[in-house]
């Protein structure tokens, strides 16, 4: 089998592998224990969060240590507007092609705590102009929540640029670098909060982080013995941490390399795609994209069917977000995009990791998809 879903989760690299060896059977201790096995947990611990931090841009005491992005996202979006209410800013900007996690968190802000929320269209290919945001922003934004790059089409916003503009207007900004982190920059950001997840790096799932810059107010969603400086309570996941730090600094240190060549396969297999299928649409933007990222329609189809076909060919493929996967609605992200929802039902989302084209020529697994779409179609 070929696995073409990278954006969904990610093999564990051996390297993190290793790292996490000892923590998993030597040093065990509670990092809060005072004792010597606690000690030792909570300097690994140290450790890990300072070498989160210098990939990102931030503080060492800034980075927060989750269960993975959607914690991560909930406790910037939920904590970050919830401690800026006393403050009498109470509106929250978002987009429609957010991570579910944003958009859900947004609407409990909505629904139990009278926050305003104004969603900030997007163009054809998933952008967000930073003449969009500013109309979407009033004297009371407290936060812009965004994606770095989108999930589902890949599409990279200018987030230097919108950044700019919340700023600008005195909110403040968390981007979501679940997807973005390992394949762009994220050191330097200037975002007030950025999300990553362990399992898209090549750590194991249940590990994440948010670091919030320490000027930022946060209101916990969490309680209980006051980990994490009193931003996140319960006993913290010290090999999951020493897990993403050594993941995300392999993938930064790989980064300029494995993006080039990784971007240029998948261009090849793009291509060869519309070549081969002619009702074929790629969806994100062509040119600003993550390096892996391939998402079409396939108008005709059945985007599932199209799923199925490529499995017995031996390639690994998705619809769209894997935390959607099950729901019979089409994609919000391509709707937002101005895609027909009979259409957007026939996306089918390849994603390819730093070695998945390894031994596989890109017009191959285009030929794999033709035959499987013309199977579909008939």
């Amino acid at each position: 089998m070929l696995y073409l879903d990278h954006a969904a989760t990610s093999p564990i690299r051996p390297e993190v592998l290793e790292a996490m060896r000892p923590y998993l059977t030597g040093v065990f201790g509670n990092p809060s224990s005072h004792h010597t096995a606690g000690e030792a947990a909570a300097s690994a611990l140290d450790d890990a969060r300072a070498r989160v931090a210098a990939v990102l841009g931030m503080r060492r005491g800034d980075v927060i240590f989750t269960s993975g992005g959607t914690e991560a996202n909930n406790l910037a979006v939920k904590g970050i507007v919830l401690a800026a209410l006393g403050s009498g800013r109470s509106h929250l900007v978002v987009s429609p092609v957010e991570h579910e996690s944003i958009l859900e968190s947004a609407a409990y802000l909505r629904r139990f705590h009278g926050v305003a929320v104004t969603s900030v269209p997007v163009d054809g290919a998933g952008r967000i102009t930073t003449a969009a945001l500013a109309d979407a922003l009033r004297d009371d934004t407290a936060l812009v929540s965004l994606g770095h790059a989108n999930n589902e089409i890949g599409t990279i916003q200018d987030a230097a640029a919108l950044a700019g503009v919340a700023h600008g207007s005195g909110a403040l900004l968390h981007l979501d670098a679940v997807q973005s982190a390992g394949w762009l920059p994220v050191h330097g950001l200037d975002a007030d909060a950025v999300s990553i997840a362990g399992h898209k790096l090549g750590a194991p799932k249940g590990i994440g982080a948010l670091a919030v810059r320490g000027r930022v107010p946060l209101e916990p969603l969490l309680h209980g013995g006051g980990q994490e400086r009193g931003r996140r309570s319960g006993t913290e996941n010290v090999v999951g941490a020493v897990a993403l730090a050594t993941a995300l600094e392999l993938a930064e240190g790989e980064r300029d390399a494995v993006s080039s060549a990784v971007a240029a396969a998948t261009a090849r297999f793009i291509g060869g795609v519309r070549n081969a299928v002619p009702q074929a649409r790629l969806t994100g933007d062509p040119v600003q994209r993550l390096p892996g990222t391939a998402s079409f329609t396939f108008a005709g189809t059945s985007g599932e069917s199209v799923l199925l076909e490529l499995e017995r060919r031996g390639v690994i493929s998705s619809s769209g977000s894997a935390c959607a996967a099950g729901s019979d609605e089409p994609s919000h992200v391509l709707v937002a995009c101005g895609i027909p929802p009979e259409v957007a039902q026939t996306s089918v989302r390849f994603t390819f990791g730093r070695t998945a084209l390894t031994g596989e020529a890109p017009e191959h697994l285009a030929a794999l998809v033709a035959e499987s779409v013309l199977a579909v179609a008939g």
